[in-house]
């Protein structure tokens, strides 16, 4: 019975064929128009209703007596789906591909042509080629579960979405294992074209079947780089530099679309490069994401800052053109999390944060240092900002200060307007007694930095000389540069003060004269003429010499270092290089 059904079937489907062809070759007029969308299709009743059992009960249900048109715009597919099971029902023959074989399915389900209604009807056929050949490759299942992207709820209420999501994450588990191709991540590429809700799926799928961490970050780090690459890869910005709102389609969907991968990212905090999480990081400010995503970001930076590279800083201090300070507020937030998670882990090993750091802390503290040396050229970058990052590194942690004493000189450098006191503020970050020889050299013969600093340095060389202790260089020759340079100092600052000195007396004597007290000045020197025999009152210049007596702070031979002030404002930083001179 059952080859008898078999064979009627087979028969009823060649009747079908050569019916569409004599209908065809005939040219017998169309009974009935079907609508899908603004397409129009003249068709035969017959024909349709031979494999369609919903355009059957939409003849056999319609008040009309003779039906003539018929509506199907809602159709998965639209109008070119439904132009393929037309066909289907003539007989015509047309190609089931990889790209078309979800939408087909989805038609087949909607018009009813399953082999209940007909054997070997559209539905049968499309099931067979989605089972044998779609899904029986990683691409395939790709590229069906793509096209899937527009037929939903239908495609979900079939199981094909579903299906491709199990193919896609098996395979890419085996390929990512024990790779078929060159190059090795061959995959990542094809799985990017996927849109955010798919991708999102799949790479859900893959946590859950405990795939290797590496496996989900690549996949995460290429969707990135494709859907946002003029914000990661490209660091271009153009995709949202003519944007004039913050509410602009493409602004909103770049916002979504870095709020989903970020929740899409590996629990390891270790799992992405901090290249790419930086990038992130400023691709999410700039669009203007959500705060949680944002701290997200900031807190997986920071939980690897010791492989963080200055140009990784950098990548999120400046805006796209590199020519404007961006966000120093989040490279503050990170580094104060590296330090308190530092600080976290010394008490619970009963260490002492402030004289023993890991070696972790030390190269942050070195990066730290280069970074503010790079920002410190903006002249937008204020003393506060600047002094905010460079005071987050305990100090235990700067072996010696001659990195920060570089950013601080190209500080002064950059912003040559700053009075004696904002000069202090600046370089009140640094100790000058963690210097190194050449560096205090270059800081005792360094106009830019306040008085206070270079007493500092040159007191510092005093007492080395004092306690016998010697550098590499010879103790003949640091004695005798020291003295040099002291020298030149002292020189230099009483120059500067005669020179005020002389200024006040010409003032003075020009109120004098201004005032007409010309004669009883005169008066006033030969009566002190004729009292040699008093008291000898004090020439200008022993008042002079007593004021610059005063000056030094080290006349009395003493060790005490704790004027030296360590108070720092705090606020924010921005970027470039240049030599200290």
């Amino acid at each position: 019975m059952a080859s008898l059904a078999q064979n009627n079937s087979r028969r009823l489907s060649i009747a079908m064929e050569r019916t569409g062809q004599w209908i065809f070759s005939q040219d017998i007029p169309a009974d009935v128009v079907v609508e899908v969308g603004e397409a129009n299709f003249s068709l035969h009743k017959f024909m349709l209703v031979a494999k369609s059992n919903r355009i059957r009960q939409l003849i056999l249900e319609s008040d009309e007596p003779d039906l003539t048109r018929i509506n199907l715009s809602d159709i998965p597919g639209g109008p070119e789906t439904f132009e393929k099971a037309a066909k289907f029902c003539y007989g015509v023959n047309f190609e089931i591909t990889v790209h078309n074989v979800a939408a087909l399915r989805c038609a087949a389900e909607y018009l009813q042509m399953t082999d209940k209604y007909c054997d070997n009807n559209l539905s049968g056929r499309t099931e067979d080629f989605l089972t044998q050949v779609a899904l029986s490759s990683l691409s395939g299942a790709i590229v069906v579960l793509k096209s899937c992207e527009g037929l939903t709820p239908m495609a979900e209420d079939l199981k094909i979405v579903q299906r491709c999501v199990e193919v896609v994450t098996s395979k890419v588990t085996i390929e990512a294992n024990f790779p078929s191709r060159a190059p090795t991540n061959w995959w990542t590429e094809e799985l990017s074209i996927l849109d955010i809700e798919f991708f999102g799926r799949v790479i859900k799928s893959m946590k859950q079947r405990a795939s290797k961490t590496l496996t989900v970050s690549s996949a995460i780090v290429t969707y990135a780089e494709r859907w946002l690459r003029d914000l990661i890869r490209d660091h271009s910005g153009a995709g949202t530099k003519a944007l004039d709102s913050d509410d602009s389609d493409v602004r909103v969907h770049q916002r979504e679309l870095i709020q989903s991968i970020v929740a899409l990212l590996p629990s390891e905090k270790a799992a992405l490069p901090i290249n790419f999480l930086c990038c992130l990081l400023r691709s999410a400010t700039f669009v203007k994401a959500s705060t949680a995503a944002k701290n997200e970001l900031e807190k997986r930076i920071s939980a690897i800052l010791e492989h963080v590279t200055v140009d990784d800083l950098l990548v999120l201090s400046f805006t796209y053109d590199g020519e404007r300070l961006f966000d120093l507020e989040s490279v503050r937030r990170i580094i104060s999390g590296f330090v308190e998670r530092e600080k976290s882990v010394a008490v619970f090993n009963a260490g002492d944060f402030r004289e023993v750091c890991s070696a972790a802390m030390l190269r942050v503290a070195k990066t730290v240092d280069a970074y503010l040396g790079e920002i410190a050229t903006c002249t937008e970058l204020s003393i506060s900002k600047f002094n905010g990052i460079a005071v987050l590194v305990p100090k235990g942690a700067r072996k010696v200060d001659d990195d920060l004493y570089r950013a601080v000189d190209i500080y002064l450098k950059a912003h040559p307007n700053l009075d004696e006191i904002e000069r202090e503020k600046v370089c009140s970050v640094m100790d000058a007694l963690k210097l190194s020889y050449e560096a205090r050299l270059h800081a005792s013969q360094n106009k830019r930095l306040p008085v206070q600093i270079v007493l500092h340095a040159l007191y510092y060389d005093q007492l080395k000389l004092r306690s016998g202790e010697e550098e590499n260089e010879t103790q003949i020759d640091a004695a005798s540069t020291r003295n040099q340079v002291q020298a030149d100092v002292s020189l230099a600052k009483e120059n500067e003060v005669l020179r005020t000195e002389l200024l006040k007396m010409k003032m003075y004597i020009s109120d004098i004269k201004k005032s007409g007290g010309g004669a009883g000045a005169s008066a006033a020197t030969t009566s002190s003429g004729k009292g040699g025999g008093g008291p000898r009152k004090p020439t200008f210049f022993s008042s002079v010499s007593k004021k610059l007596g005063k000056l030094n702070p080290f006349k009395n031979g003493s060790k005490d270092t704790s004027n030296i002030d360590d108070c720092v404002d705090v606020t924010k930083p921005r970027r470039r290089r240049f030599s200290i001179s």
